[in-house]
């Protein structure tokens, strides 16, 4: 495929070589194993099919699939709309909450930047 604007071709054989997949960290493929039991054990502890939880979550049977399998690729939205549909979603709200942590309560009299800049290394040796 050419690219219009550029001139480019994709379907170049040299571009297959230059496509590196990312190779996902392996406490991230953990994580996705542990989230994708936990969300087949609450839709079977609710007594929900695959094709019925898809419909409550207003999201394709593949969506929950793939989160099930651990796929990965599926959107923070509809993994919200699933843990949604499950009834759990304030589950994951609690567990993000930064005060529920012990430097989150620490720095909660501090007040946030609105931006943070990356720091410089430097050689003071």
């Amino acid at each position: 495929m050419v690219d219009i604007w550029c001139g480019k071709d994709y379907s170049a054989p040299d571009m297959a070589s230059k496509i590196s997949p990312r190779t996902t960290p392996l406490p991230v493929r953990r994580a996705q194993r542990n989230l994708a039991g936990s969300i087949a054990t609450w839709r079977k502890l609710r007594g929900l099919t695959q094709a019925q939880l898809a419909e409550r979550a207003d999201v394709s049977r593949g969506v929950i699939r793939r989160l099930e399998a651990a796929d990965g690729g599926v959107s923070v939205e509809n993994l919200l709309r699933t843990l949604r549909a499950l009834g759990i979603h304030d589950l994951l709200n609690e567990a993000l909450d930064p005060l529920a942590s012990d430097i989150g309560r620490l720095r909660s009299d501090q007040e946030l930047p609105r931006r943070v800049r990356s720091r410089r290394l430097t050689n003071d040796g």
